[in-house]
This record gives C-alpha cells, sequence and structure tokens, in this order.
C-alpha cells in the first residue's frame, strides 16, 4: 500500500488549493481514506474522511463548509479542495488509508488509519 501526497503551496488568504492524494493497494474499494494535517506546535489533526464509494464524508469542524473531500475511483487518487484559505490552516497535510470501514468518532482518530503518505506544506501567511 503506497500514499503520494502533493498540491501544496504557498497561497494568500482567500485563494483556493487542492492537494491530490495517489492511492495504490491491491483492493482499494475497501477502506476509508482521510487527510489529516500538523501545524507547527500542535497536535495533528483530523481534517476530512471518505469512504472509497463516496458515499459517506466527515470534516473536522475547523474546516466544514470550506474543504470538500473526494475520490476518483478511476484513478485511485483522493483529493481535498481547500477554499477560503486561512492562516490558520498553514500545516503540513497527510493522506492516510484505513483498511476497515470506520464509524462515529474512529473518523477523526490518527490511530484508525492503517497507512500514512509523507505530508504536502501548505503555507497561508497571515
Amino acid at each position: 500500500v503506497q500514499l503520494q501526497a502533493s498540491g501544496g503551496g504557498l497561497v494568500r488568504a482567500g485563494d483556493s488549493l487542492r492537494l491530490s492524494c495517489a492511492f495504490s493497494a491491491r483492493t482499494v474499494s475497501t477502506y476509508t481514506m482521510g487527510w489529516f494535517r500538523r501545524a507547527p506546535g500542535k497536535e495533528r489533526e483530523f481534517v476530512a474522511g471518505i469512504t472509497w464509494s463516496g458515499s459517506r464524508t466527515d470534516y473536522g469542524p475547523s474546516v466544514k463548509g470550506r474543504f470538500t473531500i473526494s475520490t476518483d475511483n478511476a484513478k485511485n487518487m483522493v483529493y481535498l479542495q481547500m477554499n477560503s484559505l486561512k492562516p490558520e490552516d498553514t500545516a503540513v497535510y497527510f493522506c492516510a488509508a484505513s483498511y476497515l470501514a470506520l464509524s462515529g468518532r474512529s473518523w477523526s482518530v490518527s490511530s484508525s488509519y492503517d497507512y500514512w503518505g509523507q505530508g504536502t506544506q501548505v503555507t497561508v501567511p497571515a
């Protein structure tokens, strides 16, 4: 199983950015995918999660309404569309995959995820 995140960069407040995560596994349809982030000096934070089918999504409270997670089954890609970016969104963003279906609070718990990609830096200067 491999995950490769990309798409980070330096943007202005109010701008949009789309992160991508290339996911490879023998059978992808059973996985739950997630995005987390870690800002300097802070704990890792749940950003968004999605079932591979796209039938269910979940978002962290600080990004709800601004970020959208999606999958492209044909390309084995997971995306995080980030709109109305704020300086507090500055962080390293990680994509993650859980082999098991998640429910309830487990969506937002990093230990629920089995595989992690390398991070991609998003910087939104104040």
